[in-house]
């Protein structure tokens, strides 16, 4: 199985967690695309171990929303990327690592007051 098939499964997974705005691009996804290639799972990194090929390790690189409890998120991304390649894979995923790389802030949630802000004035 292809780590291409196996980052697309992660990527997918890992973009539909709460709190995740995207993933990162790497700078070979980046050439990749200058160059007209299609790079799969992109913000997402698959490793075999040496000993047993059904042994994955994934590494995930997301972008998270503002607002949302970093550690909880990591776990939730976690959780769903093991869940779904083990299930559409047959694979084990061994780890699924995290590594946040920025935190967007959406400025037309910050710009607006709520309703709250109103009328507690």
């Amino acid at each position: 199985m292809s780590r291409g098939f196996i980052a697309q499964y992660a990527a997918e997974a890992a973009l539909a967690t709460a709190g995740v705005a995207s993933l990162d691009r790497s700078v070979v996804a980046n050439i990749k695309e200058v160059i007209g290639l299609e790079h799969e799972g992109m913000g997402v990194r698959v490793s075999f171990r040496t000993e047993d090929v059904d042994d994955v390790i994934i590494t995930v690189y997301p972008i998270i929303d503002f607002g949302h409890v970093l550690p909880e998120v990591a776990w939730s991304i976690q959780e769903r990327v093991k869940r779904d390649v083990e299930s559409y894979t047959g694979l084990n995923v061994d780890a699924v690592n995290v590594h946040v790389v920025d935190i967007i802030c959406n400025d037309s949630e910050l710009s607006a007051p709520s309703a709250e802000m109103l009328t507690a004035e």
